[in-house]
């Protein structure tokens, strides 16, 4: 089964007044830095999920993939459509997608959300970007995705099957850094 990972960091950041998020500093070290070394063990090849020149990534190594000018209204979902799209191109069985914002994921993701289709829950509450997706499901993401609708990445999760993988531990893993005081504490 091969697995390619996607970091998704084409958001605005409102929260973060406006800052490119995958490269505000935690532990003086971008957010995208923390990503890519707790998923690099895990996933490969992988890919970033940005908009905007992708020059400001180039020092990361990383293919950058726009949203489709099709799928730029469609949120999150463009970018999973853009990640699948990568990920078949790339021969992989699926694509395990991550937020940037989400640095504290387990070291063992990708072997713990396998087989997908699955997602990410912690005490209850469903992690809908921290999931492993099947690269088969492109089309039907893209049909979903034509409709005129609110696309909600729970309702593409559920008309893909996706199982829910319960995670443990002390605190939330996939903890999201939305806001400047959410990064204090770990300085």
């Amino acid at each position: 089964m091969a697995v390619a990972a996607l970091i998704l960091a084409g958001g605005k950041a409102t929260r973060m007044g406006g800052a490119d998020k995958a490269l505000i500093l935690l532990q003086g070290r971008p957010l995208l830095a923390h990503v890519l070394e707790r998923l690099a063990p895990q996933a490969a090849p992988i890919a970033l999920s940005a908009n905007g020149d992708p020059a400001r990534f180039a020092a990361f190594g990383l293919p950058v993939l726009p949203d489709a000018p099709e799928f730029a209204h469609c949120g999150p979902l463009a970018g999973v459509q853009a990640g699948l799209a990568w990920a078949a191109a790339q021969g992989a069985d699926f694509l395990l997608t991550i937020p940037v914002d989400t640095p504290f994921f387990p070291a063992t993701l990708a072997a713990d959300l396998a087989p997908g289709p699955s997602v990410a829950v912690y005490a209850g509450r469903q992690h809908h970007l921290v999931a492993l997706w099947p690269v088969a499901f492109l089309p039907a993401l893209e049909n979903f995705l034509r409709q005129d609708a609110k696309f909600k990445v729970r309702d593409a999760l559920a008309l893909c099957q996706a199982r829910q993988v319960h995670f443990t531990a002390p605190a939330d893993p996939f903890a999201n850094l939305n806001r400047p005081e959410d990064l204090s504490g770990f300085g």
